[in-house]
């Protein structure tokens, strides 16, 4: 009987961990969009191209939640919400799965 409890705790510790990963996975992508934008990159780099075309979607509704004059500034704040957003959904995922 302690055996079969040991294994449902560390199953769902584990799912846990993979979700979580996700979500810092996500954010990370976000914020190296970010950091493409906020330094300068060349648009036309196939990496820096690449990177755009996951962290787009990955943004949801956050782009132009907040229409901010200055592009780098925009892409800071909506982009940034969007990587917190990921941070703290899947984080309550992985509570509610532990």
């Amino acid at each position: 009987m302690t055996t079969h409890r040991w294994y449902a705790s560390r199953r769902g510790s584990s799912a846990a961990r993979i979700i979580t990963g996700i979500g810092a996975l996500f954010a990370l992508i976000e914020v190296v969009y970010i950091l493409l934008v906020i330094l300068g990159a060349n648009a036309g780099n196939a990496f820096v191209q690449f990177v755009a075309s996951i962290a787009k979607p990955l943004a949801l509704f956050f782009p132009g939640l907040f229409p901010i004059a200055n592009d780098s500034l925009s892409v800071l704040v909506n982009y940034g919400l969007a990587a917190v957003f990921w941070l703290v959904v899947t984080g309550l995922i992985a509570r509610f799965v532990r």
